[in-house]
């Protein structure tokens, strides 16, 4: 019986593994080209081609989403006019999304998870994480939305 526990213990942690791996993997980094979004909108669907892109992963539950949200307005209002655009995405639902909205604003684009799960295609393990990507495509910076700099924003407007 022992024997028969350790086996399935093994089985397990190595599929624990690999799936961690294939989540590892799965998260694009400086340098990768950015994947396309198929995404449902709040609102009018952006068009995102050829601009600079600030993507961030968040949910209404997430106390550092929600402290993140005012920043992110800040520099939608700030880079807008010179091309930036941001879209925030969640995997709730539009309802409790929109409710959400109504005590918190949030000046940007949001988009909630399509049933093909965006989460996994990025490998997101924690939220909020966040990407800025240039005007072709590439991501320059990957990390939590509080610590983007200036410098790496005006860095994909130029």
């Amino acid at each position: 019986m022992k024997k028969f526990f350790l086996a399935i213990f093994g089985i397990l942690s190595l599929g624990v593994a690999a799936g961690s791996v294939r989540a590892q993997s799965a998260l694009p980094k400086p340098g990768d080209r950015f994947p396309k979004l198929q995404l449902n909108y709040l609102g009018k669907e952006p068009e995102l081609t050829g601009k600079p892109l600030l993507v961030e992963f968040w949910a209404t539950w997430c106390p550092p989403c929600r402290k993140s949200i005012p920043h992110l307005n800040e520099i939608y209002s700030k880079y807008r006019s010179k091309g930036l655009e941001i879209v925030g995405i969640t995997d709730e639902n539009e309802a409790t999304v929109k409710k959400f909205q109504r005590q918190v604003p949030m000046d940007y684009n949001v988009a909630v998870n399509t049933p093909q799960s965006v989460y996994e295609q990025f490998g997101i393990e924690g939220i909020p994480t966040a990407f800025l990507v240039d005007k072709g495509g590439k991501i320059v910076w990957t990390g939590h939305p509080m610590e983007l700099t200036e410098v790496e924003i005006q860095g994909v407007l130029n």
